[in-house]
């Protein structure tokens, strides 16, 4: 069946992995981890501007740790921006924590504030899960867009990805003036051409958001992945394009209505272009981290022997039949994307 898993299982980054994000300078000591932020005492639930539920919590510690907390987590800030810059901290606190109880990897969101000027940032405290940690690397080298984020045995910093979220953008601007629909068109076909070359899967529309960038005549758009769970661990292809969730279904129909089939496959050829040029790019560290990825076991067999044959048929090609781990078959992906 064609359906996400429900729950997928957290996996621990293995010594190999560990070495690759050292060298990369990825893990790196932290003063505050996952486990530190649990032991609130008080949590309140947070709405949005209109009432509604967010299924976030604001949670509140003790004065003690309240100032701990504050110290470790504008150093950590520091880290994540200005590669550990202190001098940056002495205007900066944490204005507020939220801790999320949906989704896998039940994150903490800090919001940073410059007591300057009042402008704020967010920042991210998750479990390190090595699926969303390949995910975070793959896009950092595969994708147009540069990812800041950092590892510490068990903990994952995030940087906040700015845009408007999938689900939100299509409710609320995607038929509204001066949305340009052709241009919004032909970044889901990349999107979705970019989500199937590198395996993320799970890509529904509150998995990503829209990114809007005034340009000198007109809108331009770009579409971001914000959840990395699902990396290379779903069974069926179709799991891995943006366009089979019902949740798109929107500006799929858009696509449909606005582009034609030569276009379509135009935008397909020009973002394989545009991968092929960035693993050429990055190709030693590329190939670092698919060795770390071919030995590592990300997804069960039955996931690996089903995606292996649909991926056959695909690409009309019986060598990838034979493939044991995720990190295979990406490589083989990959190789695919640089023969068109």
């Amino acid at each position: 069946m064609n359906e996400i898993s429900k729950k997928k299982p957290a996996f621990g980054i293995i010594p190999k992995f560990r070495k690759y994000l050292e060298f990369f300078g990825r893990e790196i000591e932290l003063p505050v981890n996952y486990n530190h932020l649990q032991n609130w005492e008080l949590s309140v639930s947070l709405l949005d501007k209109k009432g509604k539920d967010t299924l976030w919590e604001t949670v509140f510690y003790s004065p003690e740790k309240t100032k701990e907390l504050n110290e470790g987590l504008t150093h950590i800030y520091a880290l994540l921006k200005t590669e550990g810059d202190m001098h940056v901290m002495e205007h900066l606190q944490v204005e507020r924590i939220d801790y999320c109880t949906f989704g896998n990897s039940n994150p903490f969101r800090v919001r940073i504030m410059n007591k300057l000027n009042d402008n704020y940032d967010y920042f991210y405290i998750k479990t390190a899960d090595a699926s969303r940690v390949y995910g975070l690397e793959l896009e950092h080298i595969l994708s147009p867009n540069r990812m800041s984020y950092i590892t510490n045995d068990n903990t994952l910093i995030e940087e906040h990805i700015a845009g408007i979220p999938g689900d939100s953008f299509m409710e609320n601007y995607l038929l509204q003036q001066p949305t340009n629909k052709v241009r919004l068109a032909k970044e889901f076909v990349k999107f979705n051409e970019r989500c199937l070359v590198r395996l993320l899967g799970d890509m529904r529309a509150y998995n990503y958001v829209i990114d809007i960038t005034p340009d000198f005549d007109d809108l331009q758009y770009r579409i971001r992945a914000i959840d990395f769970d699902q990396q290379s661990y779903e069974g069926r292809k179709n799991l891995y394009l943006p366009q089979f969730f019902k949740e798109n279904k929107t500006i799929v129909d858009l696509c449909t209505q606005l582009l034609t089939r030569e276009s379509f496959e135009q935008y397909q050829k020009e973002e394989r272009s545009a991968i092929s040029r960035r693993i050429k790019a990055e190709k030693d560290k590329l190939n670092q981290l698919l060795d770390v990825m071919e030995t590592d076991a990300i997804s069960p067999p039955d996931k690996i022997a089903t995606l292996a044959e649909d991926l056959s048929l695909y690409y009309k090609s019986d060598q990838i039949k034979h493939a044991k781990t995720m990190g295979q078959l990406l490589k083989f992906s990959l190789d695919e994307a640089m023969k068109h």
